[in-house]
């Protein structure tokens, strides 16, 4: 038995609208059919997992499995915080944890376009050595309005640079994260394939838990051109890759 990770946002839906790529709720269709297993793993943080959750059903995509970095914040052992994120990420953290300007145990860092004056404030916590320094995902470009922006995962890694703060990740690409959606699968690493439009924050790091993976051109990236490391499959969209998987069915 096989199965698959699946990303959501520039894999399964589009990052302007937010609604489905060619080919993709086809794609899960057709796993259905066949009983394949698979689990949505997205570092969803702009919206409530449930009401993620359905809101992906609502477009009519048919899934069971589902995980997303907001899930993981229960890991975290703080009362308070200060958090940066757009305003539906701070009510759901402020309802999980205090949230405060005054010693806060930990910085957590959701995607949005930081200020200078905000990076200038995230320094300057994170020079406290007691400061937990916590990046929901670590990927690698934020695409908004047709424009590419640099990801969670660059800009923790230049808070990093800036203050030497060591970072944890709540969602993809951590081990934490992979492994609590491999258990849902009951699967182990080389029988398990990710698919995802996000190379550097996904499908390399997936490599190194074992897993096959498979690039689709689709959302960060827009050509075969700016693929700095080869994934195992490279395919323009969902609907492509589901062709290739039909012959292969076809000859097995």
């Amino acid at each position: 038995m096989e199965g698959y990770f699946i990303d959501i946002q520039g894999t399964l839906i589009d990052d302007k609208h937010f609604l489905p790529l060619p080919g993709s709720i086809e794609f899960l269709n057709a796993l259905n059919k066949r009983g394949i297993p698979f689990v949505l793993v997205t570092n969803n943080t702009k919206k409530r997992s449930k009401e993620f959750f359905a809101y992906l059903k609502n477009l009519g995509f048919e899934f069971t499995n589902y995980i997303d970095p907001l899930i993981m914040l229960d890991t975290l052992n703080i009362d308070a915080c200060k958090a940066y994120g757009n305003k539906h990420f701070l009510e759901i953290v402020g309802e999980k944890f205090i949230l405060t300007s005054d010693s806060p145990q930990a910085v957590i860092l959701g995607m949005k376009l930081y200020s200078n004056d905000e990076f200038a404030e995230i320094i300057e916590y994170c020079l406290q050595k007691e400061i937990l320094l916590v990046s929901m995902h670590k990927t690698s470009i934020y695409a908004k309005n047709s424009k590419r922006y640099p990801g969670l995962g660059a800009i923790a890694e230049m808070i990093k640079y800036a203050t030497s703060k060591e970072y944890m990740v709540l969602g993809k690409p951590s081990s934490e994260f992979f492994e609590k959606a491999r258990e849902i699968l009951g699967l182990n690493y080389d029988k398990i394939t990710l698919i995802s439009d996000d190379l550097k924050g996904d499908l390399i790091p997936a490599k190194k838990f074992g897993m096959r993976t498979v690039l689709v051109l689709s959302g960060k990236i827009k050509s075969k051109d700016e693929i700095s490391e080869n994934p195992d499959f490279v395919f323009e969209n969902l609907e492509e890759y589901l062709r290739f998987l039909e012959l292969q069915w076809k000859k097995n």
